[in-house]
């Protein structure tokens, strides 16, 4: 069981795992478990620090943090399984979440808001419009029309020339409002003409 624990914890963080010394707040960690349930799963190992040294935790405590962020701050509810682990007298709690069949989850802020995450390496980000439209879109049983035009062809002209694009400038070359930008970039990313990423610059997107 040791030796299970330990090769998870060489791996480090990435986009389908996260550790926490344990669980503080559980608003923010509803996040996490948004983010991994509206992407390809993930585990949170409880126990752990972030150099990746076994702390140890009361795992029933945990687990209520857990339970209570999927019940008060995600969503829909986010469904998760555990697993404890015993390492040199130290517990480690294995949260393990799947991706969700329900995309997407939303988390509630600070704010009383509810934002929807997801997760990319090894932090969560906050969605933007255009990946609401594509869920809504992956949703429907019929395909999106896609029709490119010559500002279509704008953009593609701008991109072989820069590599990606900010919606913003993506706005200003459609001459589109943001909602409808938003419907054309879902619309390209989903017929995988264009694909979306997060940099620290924010949002961007580039030619598939």
């Amino acid at each position: 069981m040791s030796l299970y624990i330990q090769k998870l914890i060489a791996q480090g963080e990435h986009q389908q795992q996260d550790f926490k010394q344990r669980i503080d707040d559980s608003k923010k960690i509803a996040k996490t478990l948004v983010a991994f349930a509206n992407c390809s799963g993930g585990r949170i190992l409880i126990g752990i620090k972030d150099n990746g040294r076994i702390s140890g935790v009361d795992p029933e405590e945990e687990y209520h943090m857990i339970q209570g962020a999927s019940d008060l701050y995600c969503k829909p509810e986010v469904e998760f399984m555990s697993k404890v682990f015993k390492i040199e007298n130290k517990a480690v709690l294995e949260i393990t979440v799947l991706k969700s069949k329900e995309i997407p989850h939303y988390a509630k802020l600070e704010d009383d808001t509810w934002k929807a995450y997801v997760r990319k390496a090894d932090h969560n980000y906050m969605v933007n419009g255009v990946q609401l439209k594509l869920w809504e879109f992956e949703k429907k049983d019929h395909g999106e029309e896609l029709t490119i035009t010559e500002k279509e062809e704008k953009v593609f002209k701008y991109l072989h020339e820069n590599q990606h694009i900010t919606f913003m400038k993506f706005c200003n070359i459609m001459r589109q409002k943001p909602g409808k930008a938003e419907d054309t970039l879902a619309k390209l990313i989903r017929w995988d003409v264009l694909k979306m990423d997060r940099t620290e610059n924010g949002w961007q997107f580039t030619l598939n």
